[in-house]
C-alpha cells in the first residue's frame, strides 16, 4: 500500500519553488472545479425558494425538508459517480475523465434553470428536478478525485499539502460565487421578481461558466504519474475489484471513511451550509443579510485552506484534521447559542425568560416529517407542534394524561390546542386560524419576535462566529486531499480515494441539513440538530487518532 511504501526518489527530493507549468495546473484545475461547485451549490443556496416552486403540494415544514432531501439526492449518488468515473480515471487517465464530469454538471444545472415548476406540470417537476440533482451528484462523484489526484501527482515532494489545498478552496469559493450571484440578481430584480422567476438566472448563467470550464480543461495535459505508469504498462485493468476486492486496500478505504472523511464532511456542511440555514430558518434573519454575512465569513476563512494545507507539509495531515474534528464536537453548542444571541437577541432573551412547552399525551405526537404529503397531522399534539414549528419557536414536551387534549404553555399562559378529527374543512380552517392567531399574540406579548431585528444584530460578532466555523472547515478540509492521495497507490488511486471521500461527504455530509432539521422538527429544540455532526465528528476523531496512519512522507509514485 502507498502509506507503507518505501520512500523512493520522489520522497528524497528537496522542496523547490513552483514551476510555471505546476502553477498552470493548479489554476486550471481549481477554476474548473470552482465552477462545478458553483453549479452544485446554487440549489442549496436557494433551497427555500426551490421548496415553494417544486414542492408546493406539501405543508411548509415538509416542503423545506423535502427540498433539502432533494438537495441530498445529489450527495447520495456521489459514491456511484466515484465508482464509475474513478474506474475510468484509473484506466484512461485523469484529464479526460474530469472533462466529462464538468459537461454533465453544467448541462444539468442549465436545465434546472428552464425546468417548469409544480404549478405548471405537476408532480413531473420535482421528479425531473431530483433526476437532475442525481446527474449532478454522479458528475461531482468523479470530479473531486480527478482534480485532487491530478494536482497531487504534479506536486513536488514536501508541497503536496500546499498544492492540493488550492483544490480544497474550490468548494468554498464555489459556494461564495453562488451567494454573490444570487445576491446580485436578487438586488437588481427585487425580492418578488426574484422569487417568481429571477431565481432561474443563476442557473442559466452556468452555461457561460461551462464554456469557460471546458476550455480550461482542454488546455491541460495528463498527469506525470499516470503517464509514467502507462508507459510502464502498469495501468490497472480492474481498479474497482483491486480497490475493494482485496482486504489490504479495502481496510484502508473503510478507515479513510470512518476515521477521516465522515467527520470532515459534517464539519464542512455545518460550517458552510447548516449555519446559513440556521440563520434564516431558526433565527429568522432575512436572506440577504444572512448571505452577506456568510459571504464575509467565507472571504475571511478561505485563505486558511492554504494555511493548513501548507502547515500539514510540516507537522503532518492527521494532527490538524483530528484537532478540527475535536474542536467542532466540543464547541458547536456554545457557538450556535452565541450566534443566536448575536443574530436575534430578542429571541434569545424570550427563550430564557419565557419558556414554551407543549403538554400532551406522547401517544398522540407523530414524527413531524411528511415527505409524500399523504399523512395528516390531526391530533391536538400535532396541531400544536405544527403551529410552533411554522413560527420557528423552540419548545419542550411535557407528558399529559393519556387521551388528554394538548395545550401550549408560553410563560404562564396556557392555550388549548384541538384535534382536527371530526371537523369539516371549514371548521378546521377556522379553528386553526384562531389558534395560530392566539399563539402569535401570546408569543409577541412574551417578547418572541416575528423576525430578527437588523438594528439589534451584532453583525461583527456574527461574522466572527461564522468565520470560526469556516476555519474549522479549513482545518479538516485543507489537508485531506493530500492525505487521501497518499493513502493509495497510483494504479487504483482515483477509484480508491474517491469512494470514501464521496460516501463521507455525500452521505454523512450531504444528509446533514435534512437529518438535522428533521431532528429539530421532532424534538422542538432548534439546537438539537447539532447532535448529528457532533456525534459523527467525535467518532471520527477517536477512530482517526487511534488507527489512522500519518502519510506526509510517502512516495505517491509507488504502485504496490
Amino acid at each position: 500500500m502507498a502509506y507503507n511504501a518505501t520512500h523512493g526518489a520522489g520522497a528524497k527530493a528537496q522542496p523547490r519553488p513552483m514551476t510555471p507549468q505546476e502553477r498552470r495546473v493548479i489554476v486550471a484545475s481549481s477554476l474548473g472545479t470552482v465552477f462545478e461547485w458553483y453549479d452544485f451549490y446554487l440549489y442549496g443556496s436557494l433551497a427555500a425558494i426551490i421548496a415553494r416552486q417544486f414542492f408546493s403540494m406539501l405543508d411548509a415544514g415538509s416542503a423545506f425538508i423535502f427540498a433539502l432531501l432533494a438537495f441530498a439526492a445529489g450527495f447520495i449518488v456521489r459514491p456511484f459517480g466515484a465508482l464509475v468515473f474513478g474506474r475510468l480515471g484509473d484506466m484512461i487517465g485523469r484529464k479526460y475523465t474530469f472533462l466529462v464530469t464538468i459537461l454533465i454538471m453544467g448541462l444539468s444545472t442549465f436545465i434546472v434553470g428552464i425546468l417548469p415548476t409544480y404549478a405548471s406540470i405537476g408532480v413531473a417537476a420535482p421528479v425531473i428536478l431530483i433526476g437532475l440533482r442525481m446527474l449532478q451528484g454522479l458528475a461531482l462523484g468523479g470530479e473531486y478525485g480527478g482534480a485532487a489526484t491530478y494536482v497531487a501527482e504534479h506536486a513536488p515532494h514536501g508541497k503536496r499539502g500546499a498544492y492540493t489545498s488550492w483544490i480544497q478552496t474550490t468548494a468554498t469559493l464555489g459556494l461564495f460565487l453562488s451567494l454573490l450571484v444570487i445576491l446580485g440578481v436578487r438586488t437588481v430584480l427585487g425580492e418578488q421578481a426574484f422569487t417568481d422567476w429571477g431565481w432561474r438566472l443563476p442557473f442559466l448563467l452556468s452555461i457561460v461558466l461551462l464554456g469557460v470550464s471546458v476550455w480550461i480543461r482542454m488546455t491541460l495535459s495528463e498527469s506525470p504519474a499516470f503517464q509514467k505508469m502507462k508507459a510502464e504498462g502498469k495501468v490497472s485493468r480492474a481498479p474497482v475489484s483491486e480497490s475493494f476486492g482485496q482486504w489490504r486496500n479495502l481496510r484502508i478505504v473503510l478507515l479513510a471513511l470512518v476515521g477521516l472523511t465522515a467527520g470532515q464532511a459534517v464539519v464542512w456542511y455545518t460550517g458552510q451550509l447548516y449555519a446559513l440555514f440556521f440563520l434564516t430558518q431558526q433565527l429568522k434573519v432575512d436572506a440577504v443579510t444572512a448571505n452577506l454575512l456568510t459571504a464575509a465569513a467565507l472571504l475571511i476563512g478561505t485563505p486558511f485552506f492554504v494555511v493548513f494545507g501548507t502547515l500539514s507539509d510540516k507537522v503532518g495531515r492527521k494532527p490538524i484534521i483530528m484537532l478540527g474534528c475535536v474542536l467542532a464536537a466540543l464547541t458547536y453548542f456554545p457557538v450556535f447559542q452565541a450566534l443566536t444571541e448575536a443574530a436575534n437577541p430578542d429571541l434569545a432573551a424570550a427563550q430564557a425568560r419565557s419558556k414554551v412547552v407543549i403538554v400532551a399525551d406522547p401517544g398522540e405526537c407523530s414524527f413531524q416529517f411528511n415527505p409524500t404529503g399523504t399523512s395528516r397531522f390531526t391530533s391536538s399534539c400535532d396541531v400544536a407542534r405544527q403551529v410552533l414549528a411554522a413560527s420557528s419557536v423552540s419548545y419542550d414536551l411535557e407528558t399529559a394524561a393519556p387521551g388528554a387534549t394538548a395545550f401550549v404553555r408560553i410563560g404562564r399562559t396556557e392555550i388549548a390546542s384541538f384535534p382536527l378529527k371530526g371537523l369539516s374543512t371549514e371548521q378546521a380552517r377556522a379553528r386553526d386560524a384562531e389558534f395560530r392567531k392566539t399563539v402569535a399574540r401570546v408569543l409577541a406579548e412574551d417578547g418572541y419576535p416575528a423576525k430578527a431585528d437588523p438594528g439589534k444584530m451584532n453583525k461583527p460578532l456574527m461574522v466572527a462566529i461564522l468565520a470560526y466555523l469556516v476555519i474549522l472547515v479549513t482545518m479538516v478540509y485543507g489537508p485531506i486531499a493530500a492525505m487521501l492521495v497518499e493513502l493509495f497507490p497510483t494504479r487504483i488511486r482515483y477509484t480508491s480515494m474517491s469512494l470514501p471521500y464521496h460516501i463521507g461527504n455525500g452521505w454523512f455530509g450531504g444528509l446533514l441539513p435534512t437529518m438535522s432539521f428533521a431532528i429539530v422538527a421532532q424534538t422542538g429544540n432548534m439546537y438539537s440538530g447539532l447532535w448529528y455532526p457532533i456525534v459523527i465528528a467525535g467518532a471520527t476523531a477517536v477512530i482517526g487518532i487511534l488507527f489512522l496512519p500519518e502519510t506526509r512522507e510517502v512516495d505517491i509514485y509507488a504502485n504496490d
